[in-house]
């Protein structure tokens, strides 16, 4: 599959991580209240409640405020996050054709679905081939989580829509506008693909989204594709797309797109972020945050470069290129080994977590790190 040494960035900023509960965007989003009198989103809410654990945190820690909220914050003013435990481990799954899992994508869907198995779903997917969307459910974000019976819910084979070697990097987007879970997900490396669902489980397939030959002659691969409401007024979109590109160079890149309805893409046909920017030689798994009033991607390295999450300030506009540096640093020790990827993020009753894959590509686990 795609990437290769990488797999996607960490924190993806706090908006986001309000996404689990709220909604999988990373915007604040200022709804009315059935009666017209104003009420904040919940994002907003937890923004601040994130805001003060990290100074509370901080004060326990030095005794002073301003202090602490400096040693405590990541670049951008975004949390640290702490390795906590692991979620999900290839050899104690049923569905496990490969022995390795990547790419999780958390989400609430207590407030959004009807009688949900849990308070929280997670999909992933093995990497090789034959791959497969899967599904686990929970109702923390430290677990446990317990596997779908029926895993995979998406597989390489689905007539008559297509039949590939693989699927796999499932990123899954609540549509307000829709009330569905829109699941993006490529097979094969070249192509992402979009299916649809009314609970979760059961999808629809809906048609293909990005293909190598909507990019330059040359480009090889178009895959680890996330979604987010985010909105491009200058663009009259409402939807931006963060994907790994490849090409004969076999340099990754983070490139990018931008849809009014998340089925129809305008795709820049030069990355938003290049590899040599940052001095590495490959960068995939971008996501997009927000905070403070401006937006971030947040991308992985290989582990030949650290195995870290990098963070770039691109603004809500995406004309911006601050490198900020390291947004998360891998540890040595297990299960990271090194590298952490494939981050997503959500909060459980205000707590702040990261699900991310831990450890060597094809050879880790799923894990959670809490902010």
């Amino acid at each position: 599959m795609i990437g290769h040494p990488f797999e996607t960035s960490h924190l993806f900023r706090i908006a986001h991580l309000y996404g689990t509960e709220n909604d999988m965007t990373q915007h604040e989003d200022n709804t009315p209240a059935a009666s017209g009198v104003f009420r904040p989103s919940r994002r907003i809410f937890l923004r601040g409640a994130v805001a003060g654990t990290a100074a509370t945190a901080g004060v326990m820690a030095t005794g002073t405020g301003a202090g602490a909220a400096a040693a405590a914050a990541a670049p951008g003013g975004f949390p640290n996050y702490h390795y906590v435990k692991p979620l999900l481990t290839p050899s104690q799954l049923k569905y496990n054709p490969t022995g390795e899992i990547i790419f999780p994508c958390i989400r609430g869907v207590y407030d959004r679905l009807a009688n949900p198995l849990g308070r929280y779903y997670l999909y992933y997917a093995p990497h090789d081939a034959p791959g497969g969307i899967c599904l686990a459910y929970g109702d923390k974000l430290e677990g446990p989580f317990t596997e779908y019976t029926a895993n995979p819910l998406v597989s390489n084979n689905w007539q008559p829509h297509y039949k590939v070697s693989h699927v796999s990097s499932p990123h899954v987007l609540w549509n307000e506008d829709v009330k569905e879970m829109w699941l993006y997900f490529h097979g094969e490396n070249h192509t992402t693909r979009l299916a649809r669902s009314k609970d979760g489980i059961t999808f629809t397939y809906d048609r293909t989204v990005l293909t190598k030959d909507m990019l330059p002659a040359g480009t090889t691969e178009t895959s680890y594709a996330r979604v987010f409401r985010h909105d491009l007024p200058a663009r009259d979109a409402r939807y931006v797309m963060l994907f790994m590109v490849n090409n004969q160079s076999n340099r990754r890149d983070v490139g990018w797109g931008w849809s009014k309805d998340g089925r129809t893409w305008t795709f820049a046909q030069q990355p938003l972020i290049r590899h040599s920017d940052v001095g590495v030689n490959n960068i995939s798994g971008g996501h997009l945050l927000t905070r403070g009033g401006s937006t971030y991607v947040v991308y992985h390295t290989g582990k030949e470069n650290g195995g870290n999450i990098l963070i770039t300030e691109v603004g809500n506009d995406f004309s911006r290129r601050n490198h900020l540096g390291v947004f998360y640093d891998s540890g040595s020790a297990a299960p990271e080994n090194g590298r952490a990827a494939a981050p997503s993020f959500g909060t459980d009753r205000g707590v702040p977590y990261m699900v991310y894959e831990a450890g060597e590509r094809l050879g880790g686990s799923i894990a959670v790190a809490r902010g």
